[in-house]
């Protein structure tokens, strides 16, 4: 069974300070055991991230629509797994109030970084919480999970203003807060493309490019495979790859060519 220390030992040993600031994603099926469950894992990281802080998406996308356009940060429930069902709700976190993209945020300034997500009029522009961990050098942990569930990468996408991601068509989102309080979001645009319903499950295409530039590196967490990714250099990676592009490199399983990132 994997304990705290075991997942010490793991930041510890992959780089991790405790002062940084990263988001996972998680299958808790595919590390196997862990002490106290979902929670002993939130614990543990909370605690190695002892001057930093800990964002774990609480996603509504599948919920919070045009059909259905509201989000209660208090009972909106995640559609992205276990984890996040149980982060959402916890008493030790700061939900935000993106309606569609949210996180859970553990640690020091967790409210200061969340605040003001009701603004968002996507579901990652820049100056999001996801977004941000671009300038804070950030990290993602995919645990257990590939690129395909790597939701910051839809953050670079924006940030970079790549054709083809959002709808032109919005929306306004009613959000209730914290204090059952209700706004209403600036007209909402949702992720959208022309060419497949969903480009998140062509981003592995990026994974040889990320390992060239060294964007990603890998470890065991459990039993589960973990991609440990530098938010930067993802990011660099991603630019460098679309100025040279002459086509969309996440509309099919075609390969990314090695001449876009190898000099």
């Amino acid at each position: 069974m994997l304990t705290k220390h075991d997942i010490w030992k793991f930041m510890e040993e992959n780089g991790v300070r405790r002062d940084d600031k990263i988001t996972i994603h998680t299958s808790l099926r595919a590390i196997g055991p862990v002490e106290n469950g979902a929670d002993g894992l939130i614990d543990a990281l909370k605690e190695y991230l002892d001057q930093g802080l800990l964002l774990i998406p609480t996603h509504t996308w599948d919920e919070v629509c045009k059909a259905h356009p509201y989000y209660d940060v208090c009972t909106s429930v995640p559609c992205i797994g276990t984890l996040a069902k149980i982060a959402a709700f916890r008493p030790d976190g700061v939900r935000s109030l993106h309606p569609t993209h949210s996180v859970a945020a553990f640690g020091i300034d967790a409210y200061d970084y969340v605040k003001g997500e009701e603004t968002c009029a996507s579901p990652g522009p820049v100056g999001s919480c996801l977004s941000r961990l671009y300038e804070e050098n950030g990290k993602v942990l995919l645990i257990g999970v590939g690129h395909n569930r790597n939701t910051y990468l839809h953050t670079v996408d924006e940030r970079l203003c790549i054709p083809d991601r959002l709808n032109p068509e919005g929306y306004v989102i009613t959000i209730r807060d914290w204090n059952g309080k209700e706004l209403e979001s600036p007209p909402f645009h949702g992720h959208r493309s022309a060419h497949t319903d969903d480009v998140s499950q062509f981003y592995p295409n990026y994974r040889e490019a990320f390992e060239y530039t060294g964007a990603v590196t890998y470890a065991k967490l459990g039993n589960a495979l973990v991609y440990c990714c530098d938010v930067r250099k993802m990011t660099d990676t991603v630019r460098l790859l679309w100025e040279r592009t002459d086509h969309d490199l996440c509309i099919s399983n075609e390969p990314v060519p090695r001449e876009y990132y190898m000099d």
